[in-house]
């Protein structure tokens, strides 16, 4: 009886955590804007749109191997693909996606980043891969940056302030 008892339990929180599971494939699928289809096309077939489709929705498990290999395709850390310890809802925060007014703003073009060299585009890199991990923001294309943000690059590019902007756009990354 006990165990009964028990084992329902575990198969609604299994349930729940598959759908939160889904919610999270489904949340970075769609920022990359992909459909299930252009994902199966572009994995050759391993994620087939039908089985991605009832992942998202819940009604699968996807195993671990299954999941890391998704998170290569996405390109996001496979924590990323996880729910938070306690949310009822795993997507990035509201507030973490505004800025400080609208000159705050500074979209990166994430795509030249990627192609550029150097040590300086190195460590961009990796600050802004800390910031997309961060707000949970994998679009793969732009990442709008704070004020805040380009206070903390000048300091690490060892660079006034004021004149952080203009060395983005320099290094051909400043959208």
């Amino acid at each position: 009886m006990v165990q009964e008892r028990f084992e329902k339990v575990a198969e609604g929180m299994d349930a729940s955590y598959a759908r939160q599971v889904g919610d999270r494939l489904r949340k970075v699928r769609k920022q990359q804007r992909l459909s299930l289809q252009a994902v199966e096309a572009s994995s050759g077939q391993e994620f087939k749109a039908s089985v991605l489709g009832a992942y998202e929705r819940g009604e699968r498990a996807i195993s671990v191997p299954r999941l890391q290999r998704l998170s290569v395709f996405y390109n996001v850390p496979v924590d990323q693909l996880l729910p938070r310890q306690g949310d009822g809802e795993s997507g990035a925060r509201d507030w973490e996606r505004s800025a400080d007014g609208e000159g705050g703003k500074v979209s990166i073009d994430l795509t030249a980043l990627a192609e550029a060299r150097g040590e300086e585009a190195g460590l961009l890199s990796r600050y802004l891969r800390m910031i997309q991990v961060q707000r949970q923001d994998f679009n793969g294309r732009v990442l709008t940056i704070r004020e805040a943000d380009l206070l903390a690059l000048a300091c690490l590019m060892d660079t006034a302030p004021e004149n952080m902007r203009r060395k983005l756009e320099d290094l051909g990354i400043r959208r």
